[in-house]
């Protein structure tokens, strides 16, 4: 999700949390109050700064996951979880997707744009 559609989707992002607990996540970072704030990443060309949605770590791996919601800036979402693959790929992390009823095809379309075979997480 983007800076824009966060402050939307607060409800998703909590439910997202409450998920990853029952999975026995640890150590959960959210850009959430409440929580600690995941490292942020900026853009060294512009002033954008990229932060997961969730950090967590379960059997001393950690995962960064983004909660795929339809947005109305998708290039933007895109060169965020192309950003999120190609540093977790460097670190041996992980890198998942939560999406939820109404916006499954739209996360596929993004995924597929990208060249990127993830199984989505579905609330």
């Amino acid at each position: 999700m983007i800076q824009v559609d966060k402050k939307e989707n607060t409800d998703t992002l909590k439910e997202s949390i409450a998920f990853l607990e029952k999975k026995g996540f640890e150590n959960i970072k959210a850009d959430m109050a409440g929580y600690d704030t995941p490292k942020s990443y900026s853009k060294k060309d512009s002033n954008e700064i990229v932060t997961p949605d969730i950090v967590a770590e379960r059997a001393g791996i950690k995962h960064y996951f983004e909660i795929g919601l339809k947005s109305e800036k998708p290039n933007l979402l895109k060169s965020k979880w192309r950003f999120l693959e190609v540093l977790t790929r460097m670190k041996d992390h992980r890198f998942k997707i939560i999406t939820r009823r109404g916006h499954y095809k739209f996360t596929n379309d993004m995924l597929e744009d990208l060249n990127l075979q993830k199984n989505l997480i579905k609330l």
